[in-house]
Order: structure tokens, then C-alpha cells, then sequence
């Protein structure tokens, strides 16, 4: 799995509890893939500016037509607010039918990196769904 560098948000999640969602698209065609990658490259380079996001990882394994995300956000409200921003309904319309997408979304009481990883990486090797406990 390649995966990006920790990308900054304007929030630091010092402040407590927040809420890690993980994105999962399998593209229908090979063909799809780059340009679903260099959609996710261009709202990373807004992460400094979305209000409430903590940070984000996109990750890939371009051999099994795999691409997302995992993010981090000070709130619900937060992710919400994201979902909703103009350019990535746009870019949602623009790729939905070209393949698969699941999601998940789970809250912690502080920000740690490496644990948020750890439970995003177990949910994409699909290790969630077998019934295996979180940890």
C-alpha cells in the first residue's frame, strides 16, 4: 500500500475527542484510476484551509484498482461540512458508476497518528468486517 505524508489541517485535535473517517474506492477500469488519485491530490492541497479538518493520508494500491483516504476532523459537523464543499460533490459526481466506494467513520477520545492508522489499515484489509475486535 503507498500512502501520502501527514497533510496538515488548520486544526491541531488537541482539543480532544475527534472523528477518523476512512474512504475506500475499488475503480471498475485502470483507466479511471489516475485521474480518482489526482482528484484526492487536489483536495489534499485545500487541507489547509478546511475548517475542522485535522489531517489526512490518501493512500493506493494501483495493482488492485485502490484508492482513498483516512482523515481526521475535530467533529462530525466537521466531515459534514467537507462532504458537502461544492468541489467534492463535484468530483463524486463525476466518479460515481466507475467503481466501488465504502466507508467508514469512527471517533476517538485524543488524535494519535499511528492508532488512527493502525484501525484505518485493519478496516481496508477488511479485517472490521471479519468480526475481528477493535483495538
Amino acid at each position: 500500500m503507498l500512502r501520502t505524508d501527514w497533510k496538515q489541517g488548520p486544526t491541531t485535535g488537541e482539543r480532544g475527542a475527534v472523528l477518523v473517517s476512512v474512504t475506500d474506492f475499488t475503480a471498475s477500469r485502470l483507466l479511471d484510476l489516475p485521474g480518482i488519485f489526482q482528484a484526492g491530490l487536489r483536495l489534499r492541497r485545500e487541507w489547509p484551509r478546511l475548517d475542522g479538518a485535522v489531517g489526512m493520508w490518501l493512500w493506493s494500491e494501483p495493482h488492485r484498482l485502490r484508492c482513498g483516504s483516512v482523515s481526521v476532523w475535530e467533529s462530525e459537523e466537521a466531515l459534514h461540512r467537507f462532504v458537502a464543499w461544492p468541489v467534492h460533490v463535484d468530483i463524486m459526481r463525476r466518479y460515481r458508476g466507475r467503481g466501488r466506494l465504502r466507508s467508514t467513520t469512527w471517533s476517538a477520545e485524543r488524535f494519535d497518528a499511528t492508532a488512527a492508522w493502525r484501525e484505518a489499515r485493519r478496516y481496508l484489509s477488511g479485517a472490521i468486517e471479519r468480526g475481528e475486535p477493535r483495538r
